[in-house]
């Protein structure tokens, strides 16, 4: 609990400090207290009344939070508490509250307390409560970070966010709208006739991405299991059981590393709809987002990475003509759809832009279609700032998608970009149980050589593929990406409360 000297002894002074409160036959730790305001709406209701009509009115309240500022002026001074994310001034009198002063002068800092008395405005004209009583409600054993808002070390703050969250409103923000962001999104899919649902987060067969999972083990049934790093083929055996719209918020968790942009866990929209394919979702896709955006923020241009993002203007690419949008000016003429016909032809483009100074990570032996789609993340996927859908996607690297009709070796699949990383995929969903099975095999393959990502099949889907899934198409959008353009949240750690992190002691050993 104590990370210093000075916070141990600080700890037994404060005790020393409730004792005293204790003796003056206040509980040192009461399990309630009875307001008549938040002070949000407090301030809401009465920011507007003058000191006139306060005055004349007398109103009495009763309110509670923390004591965040105090200001001592002999036998009289002013606080500030706080309490749902706003402050309001209280002004404590000797001659007003009586033998409850000596409590007054006993608080510190963080601590709790509630207050009875009345409204009224100070000669500088704040809004105040006059104090008629106090009541103790908890100490805060160790002190308040001081300038809190100008650490440098984030990293406390990611530790401990129930400082960083009562300390910084802006931090706070970030959560209301996170929140915000949530019901705007079930209120989208609610009024176009979608179930909300909720499927297991411990699988049996890892599935429905391509992703590293986390494993674990039941001891009663013997057997392994998985956390899920996608919910899309038990949404799909929701739609083949005959519930046609549905989506679902969940956790994903993935084995991965940590990046501004990555968490081990996080929170996903999936949605799915009977009769729709990836046409109908990319439109669907800009309605959401500007839905989103009004309903949290009232205005389609969000502020990201000192960029001014254009939420109502939208581009759309095929992952070809991306790669030729982009196309590194120094690395020749830009391809057209003959250069990527072939393994050939795409390893010329792949020397053209190592030789431009483009970096390209390529594993040795992979399919054609999992370089075309690398070569796009090293070309086109930084400068895809404003919302962009990039559509078509190579068969390689999309086993549960719908081949188009006129190209074999691609798909009907896209994902959409803002602020230069991707925010969601989708395509039309792979309805043949045969073709399904064939690419499971084919996955199985990939895993036994070596590629950590690839999964089992999954009988059980397939065999639910069988009884006949309609055409559909679903979609996958992360809620923390999202949650960081609305906001201009730099990284991902900074809209989720608590993210994953190296234990405290390991990182104080890595640094020393």
């Amino acid at each position: 609990m104590f990370e210093s000297e000075f916070e141990r002894s600080l700890f037994a002074l404060r005790q020393e400090k409730l004792q005293q409160i204790a003796a003056l036959g206040h509980a040192a730790y009461p399990n309630h207290y009875r307001t008549t305001h938040e002070i949000p709406a407090l301030r809401a209701r009465f920011e507007s009344w003058t000191a006139e009509q306060l005055e004349a009115e007398r109103t009495q309240v009763s309110v509670a939070g923390r004591l965040m500022a105090i200001r001592a002026q002999g036998k009289a001074g002013f606080a500030q508490l706080q309490q749902g994310g706003e402050r309001l001034q209280i002004y404590v009198r000797l001659d007003a509250v009586g033998e409850a002063f000596q409590l007054y002068k006993l608080l510190d800092l963080g601590d709790h307390i509630g207050v009875t008395g009345y409204l009224f405005r100070t000669r500088t004209g704040e809004l105040t409560v006059h104090v008629d009583t106090i009541t103790f409600l908890t100490k805060s054993m160790l002190a308040l970070p001081e300038k809190y808002h100008g650490l440098e070390d984030v990293e406390l703050r990611y530790r401990q966010r129930y400082l960083d969250l009562f300390i910084n409103s802006d931090v706070r923000a970030v959560f209301v709208k996170r929140a915000q962001i949530l019901r705007a999104v079930r209120r989208f899919f609610d009024d176009r006739g979608y179930m909300e649902v909720e499927t297991p987060m411990m699988q049996s067969i890892a599935g429905g991405a391509m992703a590293r999972p986390f494993t674990t083990h039941h001891n009663a049934l013997d057997m392994p299991l998985f956390l899920r790093i996608a919910p899309e083929l038990y949404l799909k055996r929701l739609v083949v059981g005959g519930l046609d719209r549905v989506y679902e918020i969940n956790r994903n968790f993935r084995n991965e590393g940590v990046s501004t942009q990555h968490n081990p866990e996080f929170t996903m929209l999936e949605f799915y709809q009977a009769y729709a394919n990836y046409h109908d979702l990319m439109d669907l896709t800009e309605e959401l987002v500007k839905f989103v955006a009004m309903e949290v923020n009232g205005t389609l241009t969000t502020e990201f990475n000192r960029t001014t993002i254009d939420l109502a203007q939208w581009k759309r690419y095929s992952m070809r003509e991306a790669i030729a949008a982009f196309w590194p000016q120094n690395a020749g003429a830009a391809p057209t759809l003959a250069n990527f016909a072939t393994e050939t032809t795409v390893h010329e483009l792949i020397s053209r832009v190592r030789t431009a100074g483009v970096q390209v990570a390529m594993q040795a032996g992979e399919p054609v279609g999992k370089t075309i789609a690398t070569l796009f993340e090293a070309v086109a996927e930084e400068h895809l700032i404003q919302p962009t859908i990039i559509y078509d996607f190579p068969l390689a690297v999309s086993p549960l998608s719908k081949v188009k009709p006129d190209e074999p070796d691609w798909v009907e699949r896209f994902e959409f970009y803002i602020g230069g990383f991707e925010l969601g995929n989708a395509f039309s969903e792979l309805n043949d149980p045969v073709d399904q099975e064939r690419r499971f095999t084919q996955q199985l393959a990939e895993r036994e050589r070596g590629d950590q990502e690839a999964h089992q099949p999954d009988e059980d889907y397939v065999r639910a593929l069988a009884y006949g899934l309609p055409p559909t198409a679903g979609e996958g959008i992360g809620i923390d990406r999202l949650t960081m353009i609305l906001t201009g949240a730099r990284s991902i750690r900074d809209v989720i409360l608590f993210p994953l992190m190296r234990p405290a002691h390991e990182d104080k050993e890595s640094s020393g």
